[in-house]
């Protein structure tokens, strides 16, 4: 144990300091001062925290099985080097889950019963960010190689993590991405300002290094120009991981929709990310001077809400059909579940409204055919369900709509179409216990099989999925898988 007395001598959580808002909104760099280096007290002290209980709960909380208890300690005790090793022994990219995990390890965490959780997130960071610095992050080579070839599509966290699992058991690996960079949602879902994209590419320097090779702009299953056919890549592959994330936007059918400026939420911040790397883009969607409007209360609407103040809106407004989260847990939500809370992400400090209960009933359109206005009406529950209530409505001024309401499945059009891949009734890819689709040979993993979900899960189900592809191609494996088929987060 790390402290015996840590959480009685420091009872408050601790993190790094916040930039001010006027300076930040006038950039695109991540929010936080840069971290502390050296002994890095502050994170040593709340690493102290860590009761190291006889059952930490923590690891439940966290699908990936983080030992968190072990990386406490050790940071706790300086040994760094050590640390990171702990962390890499369970996870494949903790600069990615350290700053864009809701965390719900800390959630479950034995302490946050009675205090403050540990500030496991920031510890996670911190111990993978000083160890890239100190040049501890070294590319992990196969022991041998198997002769085994396996194509993996799509390159978010669940395909890099995948991929990265199977380079390391010695298969040839190839990860093939539709678009022109690599990444998936964590390089154009994610801003800049809450990952940057260096951590993406310093982290693909190590897998190509390993061995792993990347194939961007290639359309699997597509028509157009740089396209593979399914047949192709079956006959040159041994086995096919299909990690395509869910990337269809679910839609406001309501009057009006028809109008100009009104967008799904990715299309906006896939183009602002765009532009952070330098691409310059013909009739791009901005919020320069305009009246924003953000359908949705989630991490995506908050994404997009520091976008557009990036970009200099007039005013941003951020509409919840629900009611405001409570502040603390609720008894439906017991600890160690993860709760739904109110919450203020670094996006909602810089400015903007929030309004919940706001059911969308239409949009105003003006005369040039563009979005003018947006009916709103207060929401009430009836029979289990949300609807506006009548009489309630009001209009706002909006210029620019962004609709961010979550995701219905990956997109069928293509890849999944052509290899005739058996769809749930959601519209996810099915898969067996061994993370295998109805096509022999074909394995799938993340957003695409198991519907919009978290970071960490994306990874602990790319690397369950590397293990039964290793298992499929040998015979065995002694890769670890995380999580089973199917696992979903402790719930009541």
């Amino acid at each position: 144990m790390a402290d015996p007395r840590g959480f009685l001598r420091t009872r408050d959580r601790e993190l790094p300091t916040r930039r001010p808002v006027p300076v930040r909104l006038m950039d695109w760099r991540e929010v936080y001062e840069a971290r502390e280096k050296g002994t890095l007290d502050v994170v040593s002290r709340q690493a102290g925290r860590c009761m190291n209980c006889g059952i930490p709960f923590c690891h439940q909380g966290c699908p990936l099985g983080n030992l968190i208890p072990e990386w406490n300690d050790l940071v706790y005790r300086g040994d760094w080097e050590e640390a990171i090793e702990r962390l890499h022994a369970t996870n494949n990219f903790p600069e990615f889950t350290g700053r864009a995990c809701p965390a719900p390890c800390e959630s479950s965490c034995v302490l946050g019963i009675n205090q403050p959780a540990v500030t496991i997130k920031n510890v996670e960071v911190s111990i993978v960010d000083r160890a890239f610095e100190e040049g501890w992050v070294q590319p992990v080579e196969a022991p041998r190689q198997t002769g085994r070839s396996v194509a993996v599509v799509g390159s978010g966290p669940a395909g890099l993590a995948a991929a990265q699992q199977l380079t390391r058991a010695g298969h040839s690996v190839v990860v093939f991405e539709r678009d022109d960079r690599l990444g998936g949602l964590l390089r154009y879902g994610i801003p800049e300002f809450k990952l940057e994209k260096r951590h993406i590419e310093r982290r693909l320097e190590q897998m190509r290094a390993e061995g792993t090779r990347f194939r961007t702009g290639v359309d699997v299953g597509g028509s157009g120009e740089g396209a593979i056919s399914v047949e192709d890549l079956r006959a040159r592959f041994d086995a096919v991981v299909v990690t395509t994330g869910a990337s269809r936007p679910r839609d406001l059918p309501v009057p009006g929709r028809e109008a100009t400026g009104i967008h799904p939420a990715m299309d906006y911040l896939t183009q602002a990310n765009r532009q952070v790397e330098g691409d310059t883009l013909e009739d791009a969607i901005s919020a320069e001077g305009k009246d924003v409007v953000i359908i949705g209360g989630g991490d995506t609407g908050a994404d997009c809400l520091g976008t557009a103040l990036r970009q200099g809106a007039r005013s941003v407004t951020t509409l919840a059909i629900g009611t405001q989260p409570p502040t603390e847990r609720t008894e439906d939500q017991p600890w160690p579940m993860h709760p739904v809370l109110f919450e203020v992400s670094t996006a909602h400090e810089e400015g903007g409204d929030r309004s919940f209960l706001a059911s969308t009933t239409g949009f105003e359109v003006g005369e040039d055919g563009g979005v003018t206005g947006l009916k709103v009406a207060r929401t009430q529950y009836r029979d289990g369900k949300r609807l506006p209530t009548p009489g309630t409505d009001t209009v706002l001024p909006a210029t620019l709509v962004l609709i961010a309401m979550g995701f219905t499945g990956p997109q069928q059009e293509g890849l999944v179409d052509t290899l005739g891949i058996e769809l749930d009734g959601r519209g996810n890819i099915v898969h067996d216990q061994e993370w295998e689709t109805s096509v022999p040979g074909v394995f799938t993993a993340g957003d695409c099989a198991r519907g919009q979900s978290l970071i960490v899960w994306a990874i602990a189900e790319g690397r369950s999925c590397a293990a039964a592809v290793d298992r499929h191609l040998m015979g065995g494996t002694n890769l670890p898988a995380p999580v089973r088929s199917g696992e979903r987060a402790i719930a009541v």
